[in-house]
């Protein structure tokens, strides 16, 4: 990439906040310029699926204008039920071959009509020097679903230049922070749904969504002790205490986690059922859903894995006149999404 090139604007829109992410490039880095997030209603995007265009749309329109961002140039990202992303193994074929064959062939590969989504695919780098098969990473979505985004984004004057899904945005931004070849799963927790992301010697091996997510938690605090959505998020997040809540909260905190943490065995599971011999070195935790109190330390207990918080600004530079560090290490990891989705080029 070209030291001057211009990046595109990270939005990453969740069903709880949209965040925003600015960079620019600098040397083998990347240089701060902007970043920040805010609230959306409940129900204004669920699932994935844009329910609310016109309050999201606003909400994306302050939040660029109180950045001071004037780039017009976006990427986004899309994950939940009206996305498909499976690996499949193939015979060797050069690229105009393999566009041909998916295109008449991807139906067998993807549970919707072919007609009703944009389908796209990527060849996976080969561990053998001459191989005769090819694994290639597809990856089908719901024109419907996209196009509703593309169209509310037309409509507050952006340019939307890439469409990505979440997990490759995560797998991207993590490229520029980690050591090569190292086996990871970055797992992303937001607040209707949860992502994995496998990445083993620097290739995507095993990538899903599954719809849980932190809110779920929110929902049964409020409910269960009978108190507003906000004091829950605050309880959720162990900023306030409720000791006379003790065993209450303990109880939905283990329904529900457990959840969460038998989808993340899962993965691994399968991972390394299909690859013994590359053991994951730890699991990375990312999105707003990540800072529940006392999850890192659950998932450690029930992976046997290290887990670490996904800080996607870890080697970049920045103005510290403009930003506090704390505040960055504090938003980090919600920030991942979006900082993947900002160190695209806007060439396109």
């Amino acid at each position: 990439m070209a030291k001057n090139e211009k990046l595109i604007t990270g939005v990453d829109i969740g069903s709880h906040a949209v965040k925003i992410c600015q960079l620019q490039k600098s040397g083998r880095t990347y240089k701060l310029l902007a970043v920040g997030s805010a609230a959306i209603s409940p129900g204004a995007v669920e699932d994935g699926v844009l329910q609310e265009p016109e309050e999201v749309g606003r909400t994306i329109s302050a939040l660029l204008k109180n950045l001071r961002i004037k780039n017009t140039k976006i990427g986004i990202s899309i994950s939940g039920y009206s996305v498909i992303v499976k690996k499949i193994n193939l015979e060797a074929m050069d690229d105009d071959s393999l566009a041909e064959y998916i295109k008449a062939e991807a139906e067998q590969y993807i549970p919707f009509d072919l007609n009703d989504v944009y389908l796209d695919f990527q060849k996976l780098p080969s561990k053998k020097e001459h191989s005769d098969r090819n694994d290639i990473m597809l990856v089908a979505a719901k024109k419907e679903v996209v196009n509703d985004y593309l169209d509310m984004l037309n409509e507050i004057k952006l340019k939307t230049v890439l469409v990505d899904v979440d997990g490759f945005a995560l797998e991207n931004i993590w490229e520029t922070i980690s050591e090569p070849m190292e086996n990871v799963a970055l797992v992303d927790i937001g607040a209707s749904k949860m992502n994995i992301n496998i990445i083993s010697e620097g290739v995507s091996v095993l990538a899903r969504d599954i719809v849980v997510g932190s809110e779920q938690l929110t929902m049964q605090l409020a409910n269960t002790l009978d108190i507003d959505y906000a004091q829950a998020e605050k309880i959720k997040l162990g900023i306030v205490s409720a000791e006379n809540f003790r065993e209450d909260i303990e109880k939905i905190f283990n329904q529900t986690c457990t959840q969460w943490v038998l989808e993340i065995k899962k993965a691994i599971d399968l991972y390394l059922m299909n690859n013994p011999d590359k053991h994951l070195k730890y699991l990375v935790l990312s999105g707003g859903g990540s800072k529940v109190n006392g999850l890192k330390e659950y998932i450690e207990k029930e992976t046997g894995l290290s887990v670490i918080a996904f800080n996607p600004f870890k080697k970049m530079v920045y103005d510290p006149k403009k930003f506090d560090e704390n505040y960055l290490d504090s938003i980090a990891p919600e920030m991942a999404i979006a900082a993947g989705l900002a160190i695209r080029s806007a060439s396109f």
